[in-house]
């Protein structure tokens, strides 16, 4: 995958949950609880830097077979005919 800002390429640094919701004065942290959290890939440009975030799938909520991109490495469904990500033209 490249940059959007330099061109470089970009490495996934890490998957990670990212908190939804906010602290609220009258409810204190309960709406963050209740919000749960959305799992999130977070993708570095090797070059300047740059961070991107893309919604990783549920691990065991997958019905279709999955392939890996050999441009990009990112999963996706087999039958694709080309990376939704990158746009590998298989």
């Amino acid at each position: 995958m490249a940059c959007l800002r330099c061109g470089g390429e970009m490495a996934h640094a890490f998957t990670e949950n990212i908190q939804l919701g906010k602290t609220s004065i009258l409810l204190g942290d309960w709406p963050n609880i209740w919000a749960g959290a959305m799992r999130t890939e977070v993708w570095c440009c090797k070059n300047c830097g740059r961070l991107e975030f893309f919604a990783a799938e549920e691990e065991g909520s997958e019905d279709i077979p999955q392939t890996t991109c050999p441009r990009c490495g990112r999963s996706h469904d087999f039958d694709y005919p080309k990376c939704p990500f990158c746009g590998h033209v298989y």
